[in-house]
């Protein structure tokens, strides 16, 4: 709709939706459950429960987010120290298998040794047999 608006034409939302329904067009978006789940790979407790975070390197957690482009999407991972806020280690990839995960956590724990605690959620990722190791 934007776009069409930006070269001059008078459209709206929902005119948009329909026409693209009717050419069977959608929106370019990763699809939900990012976090999913492998099935095979163990599920971990919550260990975060009702714990205060009073120094640096007792908790330290990864996720992973993505980035628009115009051709795709780019995905950023994280490690950040909770007490400091402080990102400890990142990595950027065209694709979510596990290994820039990795890659990730061991540039963190290289430079900063390890934590008491690591959270993540329970996505493919973070799950795998190659993370886990």
């Amino acid at each position: 709709m934007h776009y069409l608006r930006n070269e001059g034409h008078k459209v709206n939302r929902k005119r948009v939706q329909r026409l693209m329904r009717m050419l069977g067009l959608a929106g370019m978006a990763p699809g939900p459950n990012t976090s999913k789940p492998h099935p095979e790979n163990k599920i971990y407790p919550y260990l975060l429960r009702g714990i205060d975070v009073t120094r640096p390197n007792q908790v330290w957690s990864t996720d992973i987010t993505y980035i628009r482009l115009p051709k795709g999407f780019m995905y950023l991972v994280a490690v950040i120290d909770w007490y400091s806020r402080k990102v400890l280690s990142w990595r950027l990839s065209n694709s979510l298998e596990s290994t820039f995960c990795v890659d990730c956590l061991q540039e963190a724990l290289r430079k900063y040794g390890t934590p008491e605690i690591f959270n993540t959620d329970q996505g493919a990722q973070f799950t795998s047999a190659a993370f886990i190791a």
